[in-house]
């Protein structure tokens, strides 16, 4: 089994910035994807953005531009820097460690963006 913790997350000013947080323990193995989604109040869980074992990214549009993810495979983690943060980015964290087969989730993290 593997287990995420997500950290980071908090209230921010519409304009600023965030750096999540996920470290995986337990047996990780290697060559995963890590990948953060949201969930919105109301609405259904989306993905934000990935980067897989070799450093390759992706991310939705939406965020393209303003968000960056890493990682550090000897630490097991994930970090999403969020910068230029909107109201609309509002949404519980979810970061995931993603094989072929299966995944594992953490618990999330909340980010609020006021206006």
């Amino acid at each position: 089994q593997v287990q995420l913790v997500e950290s980071g997350g908090g209230l921010v000013q519409a304009g600023g910035s965030l750096r999540l947080s996920c470290t995986a323990s337990g047996r990780t193995g290697s060559g995963y994807t890590m990948t953060w989604f949201r969930q919105a109040p109301g609405q259904e869980r989306e993905f934000v953005a990935l980067i897989n074992w070799s450093g390759g990214t992706y991310y939705v549009d939406s965020v393209e531009g303003r968000f960056t993810i890493s990682r550090d495979n000897a630490k097991k983690s994930v970090y999403l820097q969020m910068n230029s943060l909107k109201p609309e980015d509002t949404a519980v964290y979810y970061c995931a460690v993603q094989y072929p087969r299966t995944e594992f989730w953490g618990q999330g993290t909340q980010v609020t963006v006021s206006s």
